[in-house]
């Protein structure tokens, strides 16, 4: 399977979300998800949110608390039961948002991301701010040349990529 079939010469701040912007990048996924035949749940939709909100990579357990919280302040009535939310649901949640290429895994950080160009597919390069935790999203032309390599070159088949460093960004230097 090539990863390499969109590039964009520069790099996006992924956290940069407008109340708009996530609502149309809701729709949006609804839309493809309806497209494509796929089941776009309540559960899935909520958790994608979550992520486009986040001003910062969000990890499972952080999103399974603010699902809890948000379902308490919603079901003041219900019972503690219908309250709880099983980390499988939201674990295969996150799963499917990443299969259908609308977040993206930071695996040095166990953390996730909305992805920058949403079912365009791509691989990308991460950089995360060691003291702000802001993460900028490359799919510059380098990268697109070393997964070209791997799979031209050496005959490599790439089925996954994270491109992750760590560091500073502009702003904290």
């Amino acid at each position: 399977m090539s990863l390499t079939s969109s590039t964009c010469e520069h790099s996006h701040g992924v956290q940069d979300f407008t109340p708009h912007d996530v609502s149309e990048r809701l729709e949006a996924a609804k839309e493809q998800s309806r497209l494509r035949g796929v089941r776009f749940t309540p559960l899935r939709q909520q958790v994608y949110r979550l992520i486009l909100q986040a001003n910062k990579p969000v990890g499972a357990y952080d999103l399974i608390t603010q699902l809890q919280q948000m379902r308490l302040s919603n079901n003041d009535n219900e019972t503690d039961a219908a309250k709880n939310v099983a980390p499988p649901t939201v674990y295969r949640s996150l799963e499917f948002l990443l299969a259908e290429g609308l977040i993206h895994q930071l695996t040095s950080i166990n953390a996730y991301v909305p992805c920058c160009h949403p079912r365009a597919q791509h691989t990308a390069a991460f950089l995360i701010c060691e003291q702000c935790q802001r993460v900028q999203e490359c799919s510059s032309l380098p990268v697109q040349e070393m997964m070209s390599f791997a799979e031209q070159d050496i005959g490599f088949t790439v089925v996954r990529s994270v491109i992750e460093l760590s560091g500073r960004c502009q702003s904290c230097q």
